[in-house]
């Protein structure tokens, strides 16, 4: 049989004020990498615009983690996404960090890829500033991507929390209940994920694996 292709985006943008640097949030990537490598699925890692993948300096562990090493390596030199992606995955999942809120949502090609995948019914998966990535997807009928479906995602209280509210192009739990969806949350800092048919989303880095095990979930049924 042959195995489920995962398509993995991360962001590229590595700053939200000259003094404050920003980048992939590590654990969202990794440990997703490594929920769906142990499942025996494939993997095509991609960023918006290719190359050397920058961490949130935040999200870098002191003592290296050796479990996280694997996947530390795939962010060396990653491959452009293209519209070509929007086919032969099975799944495609969106890893945070703030750098998400910045160049997620203005990437039409990943807005054209989602699209594919919304409109096939394909898994789409994301955690944290990851769902960043969902706000401007419509299907092709002009409706939102999120529209009556059940959502998660780094929430405002929790950008307020890091005292980074005023430094984002928008706030994301807003944003998503403006676009229509139907946020669940748990408690701030607390794992918490929901799974609504083929959408899977989660609320922060504490969400990373349970988010990724809904997404084979979703996959499996």
């Amino acid at each position: 049989m042959a195995h489920k292709q995962i398509l993995m985006v991360v962001t590229n943008h590595t700053k939200i004020t000259d003094d404050h640097k920003t980048g992939l949030w590590l654990e969202e990537f990794a440990v997703p990498y490594n929920v769906f490598k142990a499942n025996g699925y494939d993997i095509k890692l991609t960023s918006i615009d290719g190359g050397e993948v920058a961490l949130d300096p935040n999200s870098i562990p002191e003592e290296k983690n050796e479990e996280w090493q694997a996947a530390e390596e795939e962010l060396k030199n990653t491959v452009k996404l293209s519209k070509d992606d929007a086919h032969g995955f099975d799944a495609i999942f969106l890893p945070g960090g703030h750098g998400t809120m910045f160049d997620f949502p203005t990437s039409e090609t990943l807005q054209y890829v989602l699209q594919q995948f919304a409109e096939d019914n394909r898994v789409i998966g994301s955690v944290c500033h990851g769902p960043a990535g969902l706000v401007n997807v419509t299907y092709k009928d002009g409706t939102p991507l999120v529209e009556g479906k059940k959502v998660s995602a780094f929430t405002d209280s929790e950008e307020k929390d890091m005292s980074l509210d005023q430094h984002m192009p928008f706030l994301l739990e807003s944003k998503l209940r403006e676009k229509g969806a139907e946020f669940v949350r748990g408690d701030d800092w607390t794992d918490f994920s929901v799974r609504d048919g083929h959408l899977a989303t989660g609320q922060n880095p504490m969400s990373s694996q349970s988010t990724a095990e809904k997404v084979i979930k979703a996959l499996e049924s």
